[in-house]
């Protein structure tokens, strides 16, 4: 799947993912906000929902100018504003909920996150959306620590094979805490 096209065109983005965006560029606030008018994403609101399409592009735009770390910021910056399932309170239930915590976030065919446990603290993501493996990668992490037990590590990998950088459908990540 192509990197930041939307897998159909009525797919969409709610507010509270969009504001986590524009909240996890700090000082590049008012970029990311000229980056969503300019695809048609004019003051996003809690609640809302917004072409996914116009939030991907906006994105592409942030990677192209201002590269992969302001993806990586943002990627942290998810967890901490988007709405997630209750019942997380160890790592491996937060990523056994990603795909409903993304399912919350979004409509349509947006793609998915599957995730498989493999060992003692450890598990399979594979991530199937049109986001950067870079995002995808600073959430994971990020959803990771949130939710780590004190004296946990989170290793996260990004497996040999596919990559959506490189025109595949999926990247596969191990995880271990």
């Amino acid at each position: 799947m192509a990197l930041f096209k939307a897998y159909e065109p009525t797919a969409q983005v709610n507010g509270e993912t969009i504001l986590s965006f524009v909240n996890g560029l700090g000082a590049f606030k008012d970029t990311a906000l000229q980056l969503l008018k300019d695809q048609g994403i004019d003051d996003p609101q809690p609640g809302q929902w917004y072409s996914h399409q116009g939030w991907l592009s906006a994105f592409e735009e942030l990677s192209k100018k201002y590269g992969v770390n302001c993806i990586i910021m943002v990627g942290k910056a998810i967890p901490k504003h988007a709405n997630l399932p209750p019942e997380i309170d160890s790592v491996e239930k937060a990523m056994a909920s990603i795909n409903v915590a993304y399912r919350m976030n979004h409509r349509g065919n947006v793609g998915s996150f599957t995730f498989e446990i493999v060992g003692p603290q450890q598990g399979k993501m594979i991530c199937d959306n049109p986001y950067h493996c870079a995002f995808d990668q600073a959430v994971l992490k990020a959803m990771a620590e949130k939710f780590k037990k004190p004296g946990q590590q989170i290793k996260l990998t990004h497996d040999e094979g596919g990559c959506r950088l490189n025109g595949d459908d999926s990247c596969t990540y191990t995880i271990s805490w």
